[in-house]
């Protein structure tokens, strides 16, 4: 299996080589040279291991399509690592919820941060350590996160051998909770950053660094952002675990609703349904944020500076500049990387958007390609977050109820469809008590976060001092 740059670079390359390398070397991002196909009986099977094996080995099953570079046996092993009951909480890894009628929740958020990402980022920390003690190197993670991807990457990373993390965030814009997890961790190989900007502020660091390859290859710098292959590679199997548990023969099509920001969750799903798994449609849920809803409605991309982000009940969606987009506008195009060049690198930098209205392959977005989409605000979170209590007896956060607004609006007579939970309700208690009038039930082992101790540093919206810091930090 090999990787191209969705920027049209000819350089082909293998799993274990993107893996520590995030960015491709033209700025692109990497995708497989094309997508395993699943066939009915391997579908079958699938569903078999699932019920028989776990999710650990469907893992496997799935990741080993896109993986020959590690040997088969060590990869069932990462994978039986980290998918266990003692890190999830439950052997069934992620359980579907039932709802109501054709509605169900699949939990995403049992891991150690309380968060999806928790899905993708454990498995991607043992996957570093395994291929830097191969290599007999080290690594310096650069990230940035609107909420959740930093602690669990730093929560996955905490203690990996040839590993440091510098993890930017935007200062002050993370829930109370969100930031305790991730300023109260003590590591030696942790480093926080808080960013006087907004999450694309710190998201263009973390580009403009990867950019610079020169620096890049000098100081070792990866990335566990969703630009990452392989943490988006991770999240594919979620959408067979769901689809597995939502029907009992092949015959059935499910949809999926993701509450979605940055496109890494979608952009999964995306591709579970390119490889086969049949899904109807992808339900692209905003918040006022609502950067991806008007692309699906209008064929119009337009980014927002950092005066238009607005600051909203569901934080981890406050990103007007979706990275993990250019995958799927890659696939729109036909995988034409000088048009996709010429879209995320010319039109966006010269006029902050691009128009794909008169090109005819726009309607494949919706119709090939199944996707819709729809926004949540935060009176429309209130009112979602009240009635799933109300009605159902479940406290759902800010984020999955973005999700279940949009599901009940976009869902289809006859097809079930998935909503995909992002975090546990206790990391934006504010607006739970909000709507609910009592606090979320908060696990003991995070009783009296936010008094901790933090290690932060608050630096201005700048790659070349992140940069100096990195220098820094390796010389020390």
């Amino acid at each position: 299996m090999l990787y191209l740059s969705t920027r049209g670079a000819p350089e082909r390359k293998r799993f274990c080589e993107i893996l520590l390398e995030g960015l491709a070397p033209d700025g692109g991002l990497y995708l497989p040279e094309t997508y395993p196909q699943i066939s009915d009986a391997t579908l079958s099977r699938l569903r078999t291991v699932y019920h028989t094996q776990g999710y650990a080995d469907l893992a496997f099953e799935i990741l080993s399509l896109y993986i020959d570079d590690i040997p088969a046996d060590d990869l069932r092993a990462l994978c039986r690592k980290t998918y266990t009951a003692e890190v999830f909480g439950t052997g069934e890894i992620v359980p579907l919820r039932h709802l109501e009628d054709g509605v169900w929740i699949e939990a995403l958020s049992n891991g150690p941060t309380l968060a999806f990402k928790d899905m993708a980022m454990q498995l991607l920390g043992n996957l570093f350590e395994y291929e830097l003690a191969r290599r007999g190197e080290e690594l310096n993670i650069l990230g940035a996160t609107s909420g959740d991807t930093g602690s669990a990457a730093e929560y996955a990373m905490r203690g990996k051998k040839g590993v440091r993390v510098f993890m930017t965030s935007p200062a002050g814009r993370m829930s109370p909770f969100q930031q305790a997890q991730m300023f109260s961790l003590q590591d030696a190989n942790i480093y926080n950053i808080a960013i006087e900007g907004v999450f694309d502020d710190c998201q263009d660091i973390v580009k403009a660094v990867s950019n610079d390859l020169e620096f890049k290859r000098q100081y070792k710098i990866g990335t566990v952002n969703s630009i990452n292959w392989a943490r988006l590679l991770a999240q594919v199997v979620y959408y067979f675990a769901g689809y597995i548990q939502a029907t009992e023969s092949n015959a059935q099509k499910v949809s999926f609703s993701v509450p979605s920001g940055n496109f890494g969750n979608v952009c999964a799903g995306h591709v579970a349904r390119q490889m086969g798994l049949p899904i109807d449609k992808l339900v692209v849920a905003t918040n006022e944020n609502d950067v991806l809803d008007e692309f699906f409605r209008t064929g119009v991309y337009r980014v927002r500076g950092s005066a238009d982000t607005f600051e909203t009940s569901s934080p981890s969606m406050d990103i007007s500049k979706a990275s993990n987009f250019e995958r799927f506008v890659f696939d729109l195009l036909g995988r034409d990387g000088a048009a996709t060049k010429a879209l995320f690198c010319d039109a966006l930098n010269r006029d902050g958007r691009f128009d794909l209205r008169s090109d005819p392959r726009f309607a494949d977005a919706a119709g090939k390609y199944g996707f819709v989409s729809g926004k949540s605000t935060h009176a429309d979170r209130l009112a979602t977050i009240k009635a799933t209590w109300e009605q159902h007896g479940m406290v759902i956060d800010t984020h999955t109820a973005d999700g279940l607004k949009v599901a009940l609006e976009r869902r289809v007579a006859g097809v079930p469809i998935v909503v995909l939970e992002t975090a546990l309700p206790i990391k934006f208690a504010a607006t739970i008590v909000e709507a609910l009038g009592r606090e979320p039930e908060r696990p003991a082992k995070f009783e009296g976060i936010e008094a901790l101790p933090k290690k932060v540093q608050v630096m201005k919206a700048d790659a070349a001092a992140v940069k100096a810091l990195i220098a820094r930090e390796c010389a020390a």
